[in-house]
């Protein structure tokens, strides 16, 4: 429906600046290929764990050569620089006690490594994920029992181990101490027929599958390096059984080494192959530029061409039962294009054009991310030194300094043509640690950089969606069947085989099959009359259409431009729109038609600015372009300099007679809403409720603050809603001011119900599980501060049984739940001998949630192609008195009431809502609208 944010998958994007585009269904889509643009929501920018052989921050690298030919004012270096260098590890210069502990290498494989022989690869404590219990106390079963049972399968593979089965602890002291972890792991390897060649050592701690005869066991070893001897002693500390949170951690590192012996290689967070058998070719396509430079030179087009790396994502973990291994295919967008090609391109368009060309690849490149194929490794670029190039030196140690060229050619055999290329700046993101100097970063080549993921005109580009479906869109058999081959290519595996076996480990063969329920449809209500849908498919669309909505308000006194040359499509939107109109109650009136002399931004604003006064209740603009700029400003100055709901419509979307009419419906109900009026209802059989849907999103323009998006709904069936937006900083997902923005709601809703709500259910959607204890810890306690902030609110007279009244402190009957979309979990249905997406309405609360957790998943979005993607609730605090039935039928009612899509949605209509208003904000406003619009849906 809108084309700025189309569902939950415009999140993040630099969408088509317009208010409506092609129906689309927000979050149903099914698994996409892994994207880096690097100006998405919720990606973590910069490399993860990638350092230069120089274990250290170095200082400043003075180029040795002269600058590009082109280059005129280099940008503000940072204070120091590294190569790129896999696998190498940072440490302060204080830390580093030898040249042979900086610069030795530690392998050639990119990215964290699985336990050697000997050898541990990644700390315990790296991979240390601590999940809060938030189950509430009072709920001994978070089972429900309403709707049909079916069967269902889901891609986890049990964790089979024998019954005795255990992982032994043991610490590690060396006398005399050894300060070193690489000799002290060379000491420990001396004593593998002792210990076995099965261990993983992180240094001071061992673990193994083999228990010692003697609980305190000493060991004479000696290293290679000096003649000193010394004493090992191993203690055993701890027995740990399958589901011990140390155990879970050893089997992730440990199905990681798997990955490996299986031939894959670490690509950000998952495992892909990156054998050029296996790559899936795209046709080559020529695509425009997404960003600053498309707006200047839209006739600019860049040729490329796509690869799609297929790969898995795999997590062990401890759920209701079992330790199960959560397995699912990923594919990654690789364009085969460099960095240099496209600063080559732009440089050429640039000279034609004859515009800044330093300017032009700033804004093109920064905040993108690439792709290193020498190491496998992904980056965000941050900066352009235009003064630094290949040439180049930089101190490898203390006592080494090479240029770039040799580097490169010495480490991986690579050779670099232009050797006047700028060099690409990625800075790292972790903190300095204590008595580290300067800033870290990492210098890149451009020739070495591949260019990652998909612009928004790709996306866009129904061509290159259509070639690339074919890849990554696999239907629930062909997932399944994948998934199985995965599993049998992992059995006849030798190597792979042996490492587990060694471990006493092994994995079921076939997908985890268990039961789950189906919940029934739902009776959508208008004006007249009540209607249903089929359950495989939600879609309500012909009854809208020609039935009066809700409640209604007419377009009485409202303000239509567009240019000269839209004036046929300006004239046939306003003809089709008082045909729709009508037939759903909207009256629509004769508006002032405002004829523009050409399409530029301020032509656009004078013109609504000269016409605008207090009688207008809507703005409408037809614009001749997709043009963000334009669109930008119209909304800026309607939600804040001057607000009142605005319409706006790119003329292409009009510009077909077979689809004006289910266009212009579309947008007389979104005008409706805007106004203030109610489309569609369920019956929500609790009274005296409120709904909240929280959202954030990163604003960008003012980079480091996010927009958090505040919905609360004011009537019983949640079709009214008073809306709040948030500011924070360093581009953080937690929210500061959620106490203000529910005590500012709680008052609204008294103004319009004459009393306070008795129950509130807040969504939070946008953050993931790495966040939970924050969100228990600091946004849940501001709700609970918020209700014993009303001024006369909670505070009701009681009745005692001494029969006369005392004042006391009320709170609401108050349920807190996370909403998480990012999840790997996939969910299928029997059906015969095969498999299909499960119906909308389907419910999973067993075997695969988390036993820790108040937790449940629902498949509520109809996907027609591809496979579907369930949500994930998770009740974090809940005092309502309501049966887990009760909630997952209240969230699943939530998910018709998206007055965007005359169907269901991935998550509850308050969460989008939440979502379009940050994402409004963020994009195009960048400051809090105006309060006189927020009792309307005007982020529509």
């Amino acid at each position: 429906m809108s084309g700025r944010a189309r569902g939950r998958a415009g999140r993040g994007g630099r969408g088509a600046p317009a208010d409506l585009g092609p129906a689309r269904k927000p979050g149903a889509e099914e698994t996409k290929p892994e994207q880096s643009s690097g100006r998405s929501r919720g990606r973590a920018p910069g490399p993860k764990a990638v350092a230069p052989q120089a274990a250290t921050a170095v200082p400043a690298v003075r180029p040795q050569a002269t600058a590009t030919a082109a280059a005129a004012a280099a940008p503000t270096k940072p204070k120091a620089a590294m190569p790129l260098e896999e696998g190498m590890s940072r440490m302060s210069v204080r830390d580093r006690p030898t040249s042979r502990e900086k610069s030795g290498p530690r392998g050639a494989e990119g990215g964290p490594r699985g336990p050697r022989e000997g050898k541990s690869g990644r700390s315990m404590r790296d991979l240390q994920i601590v999940q809060p219990h938030t189950k509430p106390a009072h709920v001994a079963s978070k089972k429900g029992t309403s709707g049909a049972p079916v069967k269902i399968m889901s891609n986890f593979f049990r964790l089979l181990t024998r019954p005795d089965w255990a992982i032994y602890q043991y610490n590690v002291q060396f006398e005399p101490e050894v300060p070193f972890i690489r000799k002290r792991r060379e000491l420990l390897h001396n004593l593998a027929d002792r210990l076995g060649p099965t261990r993983v050592f992180d240094g001071m701690q061992l673990f193994m599958p083999l228990r010692l005869e003697e609980r305190v066991s000493d060991f004479q070893s000696q290293s290679r390096f000096d003649e000193t001897p010394h004493t090992v002693k191993i203690t055993l500390t701890n027995e740990l059984p399958p589901s011990s949170p140390t155990c879970i951690q050893m089997f992730n590192i440990i199905f990681r080494k798997v990955m490996r012996q299986l031939g894959m290689k670490q690509v950000g967070r998952h495992y892909f192959s990156v054998n050029e058998d296996d790559r899936a070719q795209v046709p080559a396509h020529k695509y425009k530029s997404s960003r600053y430079f498309s707006r200047i030179a839209p006739a600019t087009c860049f040729p490329s061409r796509l690869e799609v790396w297929p790969g898995y994502s795999t997590s062990i973990l401890q759920y209701e039962e079992n330790v199960l291994l959560c397995a699912d295919v990923q594919h990654k967008v690789v364009r085969c294009d460099t960095v240099l090609d496209v600063l080559y391109d732009l440089g050429t368009k640039a000279k034609e054009r004859r515009l800044d060309f330093h300017e032009l690849a700033m804004k093109e490149l920064i905040g993108t991310s690439v792709l290193t194929r020498y190491n496998n490794k992904t980056y965000r670029i941050d900066d352009i030194n235009w003064d630094m190039t290949p040439k180049s030196k930089f101190k490898r140690s203390q006592d080494e300094e090479v240029t770039f060229l040799e580097y490169y050619s010495k480490q991986y055999n690579l050779k670099i043509e232009d050797v006047n290329q700028p060099m690409l700046i990625s800075r790292m993101k972790r903190a300095p640690k204590r008595g580290q100097f300067g800033i870290e970063y990492a210098a890149l080549v451009p020739q070495l950089c591949f260019m990652t993921g998909l612009t928004t005109n790709m996306r866009e580009d129904f061509r290159v969606m259509k070639d690339l479906a074919t890849h990554t869109r696999i239907e629930p058999k062909q997932r399944s069947h994948t998934l199985h081959s995965f599993m049998q290519l992992m059995k006849k595996n030798p190597e792979a085989l042996k490492n587990l076996e060694q471990w006493g480990l092994s994995f079921a063969s076939d997908l985890l099959e268990f039961g789950g329920r189906q919940l029934p449809t739902e009776k959508i209500n208008v004006r007249s009359r009540s209607s249903t849908y089929r359950p495989d498919n939600p879609d309500w669309t012909n009854d809208i259409r020609s039935n009066h909505l809700i409640s209604t308000k007419d377009l009485s006194s409202w303000l239509l431009l567009f240019t000269r040359r839209d004036q046929d499509k300006g004239q046939g939107f306003l003809q089709t729109l008082r045909r729709v109109g009508p037939s759903m109650g909207v009256r629509i009136m004769e508006p002032k038609v405002i004829e523009l002399q050409d399409n530029k931004t301020e032509t656009y604003l004078r013109a609504i600015k000269d016409n605008l006064d207090k009688s207008i209740v809507m703005v409408a603009c037809i614009l001749t372009s997709n043009t963000k700029q334009t669109y930008d400003a119209i909304k800026r100055f309607c939600c804040v300099d001057a607000p009142v709901p605005s319409q706006v419509v790119v003329a292409r979307t009009l510009s077909k007679p077979k689809m004006i009419m289910s266009v212009c419906t579309k947008i007389c109900i979104q005008l409706n809403c805007k106004m203030g009026g109610e489309v569609w209802a369920l019956d929500i059989p609790l009274d005296n409720m409120m709904v909240v849907g929280i959202d954030t999103y990163h604003d960008s323009v003012n980079k480091g603050q996010s927009v958090g998006g505040f919905v609360a709904s004011m009537n019983r069936t949640c079709t009214k809603y008073h809306s709040r937006t948030t500011f924070q900083h360093s581009g953080q997902e937690l929210m500061d001011q959620l106490g203000t923005c529910m005590t500012a709601s709680l008052r609204k809703y008294a103004e319009v119900n004459g009393k306070l709500p008795a129950r509130i259910f807040v969504y939070r959607d946008g953050v993931g599980d790495g966040q939970l204890e924050s969100i228990v810890n600091y946004e849940l306690q501001q709700f609970l501060a918020a209700f014993k902030q009303i001024e006369d609110g909670y505070k009701y007279p009681k009745a005692t049984i001494f029969s006369y009244s005392s004042i006391c402190l009320f709170s609401p009957k108050f349920s807190f739940i996370v909403v998480k979309k990012g999840i790997n979990t996939r969910l299928f249905l029997r059906s015969g001998p095969g498999m299909m997406n499960p119906l909308p309405g389907t419910v999973v609360d067993d075997h695969v949630t988390r036993s820790e957790w108040y937790d449940f998943f629902l498949v509520s979005q109809s996907v027609r192609q591809g496979t579907v993607s369930p949500t994930h609730y998770n009740v974090v605090h809940d005092s309502s008195d309501l049966k887990p039935d009760h909630i997952q039928r209240l969230t699943y009612k939530l998910t018709h009431l998206y007055y965007n899509w005359p169907g269901t949605i991935r998550v509850p209509a308050p969460c989008q809502y939440a979502h379009k208003l940050a994402f409004l904000v963020g994009q195009s406003v960048h400051k809090a609208p105006d309060l006189s619009l927020a009792d309307r849906l005007y982020f529509l």
